[in-house]
């Protein structure tokens, strides 16, 4: 008669079952005694810590925290208002449909009929192309469909279904249903790398203020009062405000959303750019005269 099997070694049982941990005992002990942030603001100061040590490059600690931030921001946020969104009708003559597309230079456009708030599709600017090939075709057959999102929908559940759905634009809904305004993909994603500059910006860099092709201009938030008060020949509150983006928010009471509009010493400040909470760039023209008065 045999002997029975000897039995199995417990440590080795044990490690058959699990992957062995190969830290070695000064790294458990330090992961002990200093155990990981358990709050996000402890997480930051852990971000700024491992910056200022040279462990992580500047630009990596901007995104991560981008990442972090667009967890609590919503569609309502960073949405182009319903004002300022440039729409198409589907009624109008193909001449003016084309100026829009041109004169914009976006690749995607809301369509209505009748009202604003009655959005029956998206119309891809290149599909534009199939008209002119064949003029007999109606821009009906050209949209696409629609996708509608709530002002409270989350930043970071909003590009996931961007990035799965393989959509680049949304129009935003309040709580009545109505219109609200639009976002894009890209509108999610300068949260996290900070604006994306396209071939229709301007590639000087250095200058603050710019002319645009309408006549209009294009100012940094952070361009000086001083230099803004003296490029448009107004008078603006040079001691109180270091920035422009400074002096809007103070007239609008907070920091105004992209899209929206503030008149100041005759001149009309609409929001194009934000960024980590300030504007990035405003459009400047002048108010109309009985706006102004």
């Amino acid at each position: 008669m045999s002997d029975p099997q000897p039995p199995r070694s417990p440590r080795r049982a044990e490690g058959a079952g699990a992957p062995r941990d190969k830290r070695n005992l000064f790294e458990r002990l330090v992961e002990f005694l200093s155990p990981g942030p358990d709050s996000r603001a402890e997480l930051m100061k852990t971000l700024a810590d491992a910056e200022q040590r040279e462990l992580i490059e500047p630009e990596s600690r901007a995104m991560v925290e981008g990442v972090l931030r667009m967890a609590d921001m919503s569609a309502g946020d960073v949405m182009v208002a319903e004002p300022r969104m440039d729409m198409l009708d589907i009624d109008a003559p193909y001449d003016a449909v084309l100026s829009i597309v041109i004169s914009t230079a976006h690749s995607r456009f809301p369509v209505y009929e009748g009202s604003r708030d009655n959005i029956i599709g998206i119309l891809m600017a290149k599909d534009l192309l199939k008209l002119q090939r064949a003029p007999g075709l109606n821009l009906r057959t050209l949209l696409r469909p629609a996708v509608f999102v709530p002002e409270s929908k989350r930043l970071n559940e909003l590009l996931r279904d961007f990035r799965s759905n393989r959509n680049h634009l949304a129009i935003v809904i309040d709580e009545f249903g109505n219109v609200a305004g639009l976002i894009t993909i890209e509108d999610v994603l300068e949260e996290i790398v900070g604006e994306i500059e396209d071939e229709f910006d301007e590639e000087d860099a250095d200058s603050s203020i710019y002319t645009l092709a309408d006549g209009t201009h294009r100012v940094a938030g952070d361009a000086d009062v001083e230099d803004v008060a003296e490029a448009f020949g107004v008078e603006l509150p040079t001691e109180a405000f270091d920035t422009i983006g400074g002096l809007v928010a103070h007239e609008l009471g907070r920091v105004p959303r992209r899209g929206e509009s503030v008149d100041v010493a005759g001149l009309r400040f609409t929001v194009m750019f934000t960024r980590g909470g300030a504007v990035r760039w405003f459009k400047v023209s002048r108010a109309p005269a009985a706006d102004a008065a």
